[in-house]
């Protein structure tokens, strides 16, 4: 038994779920509209060069968080799962999950994007363990700002290795499926790294290195 890990974005989704979440509020009018997908375009550019200053994104993509009541969010989730995120379910992903389980390796997805848009997802595909940039909650409500560390690039291996000390886990023969160059410190520290739709510059690297490459759409 091992851990397999799973990145969300482009790794089992075949699309952003951050990213479509931003275009989901501004549809039902829960955002400014022009500013929003402005700014959510340029951040998402940004992720993709390896320029992005993730702080300033958190604080952007968290805000609409704290200016509705939870109820209303999750109701608006829900929506959200059926309008953008079942069209980009990778069925081909969820039996490598399901491959993962029935082997009897521990399945935990590790995303940079917040739990409370990520947590759904991830228990579609199965998976009841994730690590994500945690959204703070005050008196039952969501204040805009973080919870601890960003679970992104170095953060993640760090929400990883606290995670593996308290749940007495070891990352021997670990997996992990990744889209993206961002995610090269977590690749580079399993025994198992595993490319899943690569970025260009994660395909060159896994080229270079031998690794495995995937495409599950």
């Amino acid at each position: 038994m091992a851990l397999a890990l799973f990145d969300l974005d482009k790794t089992l989704l075949g699309g952003d779920s951050d990213f479509l979440w931003g275009e989901f509020l501004s549809e039902i009018g829960a955002v400014d509209v022009d500013n929003y997908q402005r700014k959510n375009k340029k951040f998402f550019e940004d992720y993709a060069r390896g320029e992005l200053d993730i702080n300033e994104y958190l604080e952007f993509c968290l805000a609409p968080l704290a200016g509705h009541p939870i109820k209303q969010l999750k109701k608006w989730h829900q929506q959200f799962m059926l309008e953008k995120i079942q069209p980009i379910f990778l069925e081909k992903a969820k039996k490598v999950v399901d491959a993962h389980k029935k082997n009897g390796d521990r399945v935990v997805v590790i995303t940079a994007t917040n739990s409370f848009v990520t947590r759904p997802i991830a228990e579609a595909y199965g998976i009841n363990e994730l690590l994500a940039t945690e959204a703070e909650i005050t008196a039952g409500a969501f204040t805009g700002k973080i919870s601890g560390e960003p679970c992104f690039q170095i953060g993640k291996v760090h929400k990883l290795k606290t995670w593996c000390e308290e749940n007495n886990e070891s990352l021997t023969e670990a997996y992990f499926y990744s889209d993206s160059h961002n995610d090269l410190p977590l690749l580079e520290l399993v025994d198992n790294p595993i490319v899943v739709h690569g970025d260009d510059k994660l395909l060159a690297i896994a080229k270079q290195r031998n690794w495995q490459c995937m495409d599950w759409t």
